[in-house]
């Protein structure tokens, strides 16, 4: 039983920790512009 609980609060933790760098990335812009690289690649300037 002592297991299945340090299991459970070790999911939790890596969960709540990919949650906060998902929020992160998205206050930090990383999901602003999802076409403009796409297509900046295929033009030469």
């Amino acid at each position: 039983m002592n297991v299945i609980l340090w299991l459970i609060i070790a999911s939790l933790s890596v969960a709540g920790g990919g949650l906060a760098v998902f929020l992160w990335s998205l206050r930090a812009g990383q999901y602003e512009d999802l076409k403009g690289a796409s297509e900046r690649i295929l033009y030469d300037e």
